[in-house]
């Protein structure tokens, strides 16, 4: 199969795209042809060094932890899908080296769920890492019906989707980005200001009774404004900020999960959710993919397309 591999840490340079084995596929995995596989920060982050600490990374390493493609073949203790179905997965094992970056990935079905038809194959694997993030931040925080959430960097890849999973819940949604992308956010059922100085009292003039509920998906002083706003001010979720235990929040680690990401796909297929898709590349351009998330200014998702 083709794949793009690194051999060693480093930039995006490291990345070459060469011929490598087709996967072994275990008892409880499948594999999956695929057909797109969605770029996330945390990919080049793993090439950088920065989750050594944390996660065994092997070299040669295919990177990439989002997939949307067709089963191909599956394991003797497969039983959940069929060669032939169209699925979604957010893959991320015990250990990082064969990831989606490929023409082929096995799975484990943990990963796994059924692909939603409501969305393309583009943005159908832009939603699992992303979607996944959102949906266990909202819950970290126990967001309601007729609450009022806060979401930083809510133009983003997991806070567009974070915006429509609370809207989704009912939730009264104020989001942080860029003038640029205000038109973009109320297209998503949120109320825009922008970021950096003087945020919270954008966000009073908005709700003066305060928040019930903020998710950070940037840092950069988010939890600490959040904070200022929050009635109970542990309501907070970070998902870049370490500190955020220490300051009474919770700090968000995405879990692979299959029963979020079919309710994921349920929203979808219901209208309530979509994916928008920033960039497509060929899978080819992987480092192109790469240097364009690290600037850090992509509106929704970054996807890599898979012949």
């Amino acid at each position: 199969m083709k794949a793009v591999i690194a051999n060693s840490y480093g930039d995006p340079g490291q990345l070459h795209y060469t011929d490598r084995p087709d996967p072994k596929v275990a008892p409880d995995s499948v594999l999956v042809r695929v057909k797109a596989a969605g770029v996330n920060p945390v990919d080049w982050k793993v090439l950088a060094g920065y989750l050594d600490p944390i996660m065994d990374v092997h070299f040669p390493l295919i990177p990439g932890w989002d997939v949307a493609g067709v089963v191909e073949a599956r394991g003797e203790d497969a039983t959940e899908f069929a060669v032939g179905d169209e699925v979604i997965g957010y893959v991320r094992k015990d250990a990082v080296q064969q990831g989606t970056f490929a023409e082929l990935v096995a799975a484990p079905v943990r990963t796994l769920a059924r692909k939603p038809a409501a969305l393309d194959w583009q943005q159908a694997a832009g939603l699992p890492l992303a979607g996944l993030t959102a949906y266990q931040a909202l819950d970290r925080v126990g967001v309601t019906a007729g609450e009022t959430v806060l979401v930083h960097a809510a133009a983003g890849g997991v806070g567009s989707l974070g915006v429509q999973i609370a809207v989704a819940r009912g939730a009264r949604v104020i989001g942080t980005a860029s003038e640029r992308n205000h038109d973009f956010l109320r297209s998503l059922g949120a109320e825009p200001v922008t970021y950096g100085d003087g945020l919270a009292e954008r966000v009073r003039e908005l709700a003066p009774d305060g928040i019930d509920a903020a998710l950070d998906f940037v840092g950069d002083g988010a939890v600490d404004v959040s904070q200022e706003l929050l009635r109970d001010t542990s309501r907070v979720a970070s998902i870049v900020e370490g500190d955020v235990r220490k300051k009474g929040g919770h700090l968000v680690w995405v879990r692979p999960d299959s029963a979020g990401l079919s309710a994921l796909a349920d929203l979808a297929d219901a209208g309530k959710l979509t994916v928008h898709v920033d960039t497509a590349l060929p899978l080819s351009e992987a480092a192109e993919a790469f240097r364009r998330s690290q600037e850090g200014r992509t509106r929704g998702k970054i996807v890599l397309e898979v012949s």
